[in-house]
């Protein structure tokens, strides 16, 4: 029951349209191999890069396909519609926000162009094992010494850790200035001594997704590295580029519990029990209206979202409500689509089983819902 969004534009469409065609042939096919092996294929960025959906809302200046954000959303979008959850398509796009708003010119010339083509994929690794969403509680340093920085330390959590190319890494430069000494040092990882990608991590669900722990022992990266070429700066540049993340995360949480619900209205009409469709039983109407309704609600938020996105005004707070928000009734949603699927839903042959799992880590990353009610209480 996918309700047209308010930003629609007939290029737009033409774009979903390519955008859905891609993914049917080169997307959906593979996933379950790519869930069989923790990870896609390196040649699905290749081909991404060539349709240009990489980088979709980075300037064509800097090897991006020129649009907006309306465009990079469709691209998450349609993967969410096609059940994906494996091809890190969005870590990727949040780093290259973070070059083209954070970096330094050379920056930006240097890495964005290779971002847009896939020659070159990227993560950003924040959380370790003793600190996940409070940031400040970080302990891989960045050492001065000559002309480049020494980083010691360990990721854990890091999506598009195992094939990643370029890693922008959370960093005390100064570990005695609290906030102040954070710094976002770009690794290149490629012969980079010293950089070891662990284990891909076992999870209850996206495991197509590569996520791994990354260790960095004695690594040397040139002091041109650090985002923005200043040190200190990366809290701030964190809290700056976060809103983009959120906001992602509650694009495709509208797309999933859009999924979700023609998937149990499709099932409920097909599906008979004591004589009768299921849809046709009060309680299943019921339930599916109370959705539609919520599905309705969410999908008018995320676009006035996605228009402030666009429009350059989205906040810290509202992205923090659309992350929270979006993700709870996520995860409420599908549990309550699964449960009109009965013991179909617990098997992981029908697509809905797969969503409940792959769902119940919106509410943790990007920040922990927790987190975000606190951002939010802070301007009561």
């Amino acid at each position: 029951m996918q309700i047209k969004p308010s930003w629609m534009t007939p290029e737009l469409e033409t774009f979903r349209d390519a955008v859905r065609r891609f993914v049917d042939t080169e997307v959906t096919p593979h996933q379950e191999h790519w869930r069989k092996q923790q990870h896609v294929d390196r040649d699905v960025w290749d081909k991404g890069g060539a349709m240009g959906i990489l980088l979709a809302d980075i300037p064509e200046e800097y090897g991006g396909s020129g649009g907006s954000f309306a465009h990079q959303s469709i691209v998450f979008e349609e993967l969410t519609y096609a059940g994906d959850m494996a091809f890190g398509i969005h870590v990727h796009a949040i780093v290259a926000h973070y070059i083209l708003n954070q970096g330094t010119e050379e920056q930006k010339l240097k890495y964005l162009p290779k971002l847009a083509t896939g020659e070159m994929i990227a993560a950003i690794a924040m959380s370790e094992p003793g600190a996940g969403s409070d940031l400040k509680g970080i302990r891989t340093t960045a050492r001065r010494d000559g002309d480049s920085y020494i980083i010691n330390g360990s990721k854990t959590f890091i999506s598009n850790g195992y094939m990643a190319d370029l890693v922008v890494v959370v960093t005390k430069t100064d570990p005695e200035a609290g906030a102040k000494g954070v710094s976002l040092i770009m690794v290149e990882t490629r012969e980079c001594p010293g950089y070891r990608v662990g284990r891909i991590l076992e999870k209850i669900g996206q495991k197509g997704q590569d996520t791994c722990e990354l260790f960095f022992d004695d690594v040397r990266v040139p002091l041109d590295r650090v985002l923005g070429g200043v040190e200190g700066k990366g809290f701030t540049q964190l809290m700056t580029e976060l809103p983009y993340e959120r906001t992602i995360l509650g694009v495709s949480g509208v797309a999933a519990i859009e999924r979700a619900l023609d998937l149990t209205i499709t099932h409920t009409r097909e599906r008979k029990a004591f004589g009768q469709a299921l849809i046709e039983m009060q309680n299943t109407r019921f339930v599916l209206a109370e959705i539609k309704t919520e599905a309705t609600i969410a999908r008018t938020f995320i676009d006035r979202c996605i228009v402030d996105m666009m429009e350059g005004r989205m906040d810290t707070e509202l992205a923090s409500m659309a992350k929270y928000w979006i993700s709870d009734l996520q995860c409420k949603v599908i549990d309550q689509c699964l449960q009109l699927f009965g013991g179909y839903g617990y098997m992981l042959e029908y697509p809905i089983a797969q969503m409940y799992v792959d769902a119940r880590v919106q509410r943790i990353y990007g920040g922990a819902n927790e987190i975000m009610k606190e951002i939010i209480s802070r301007n009561l």
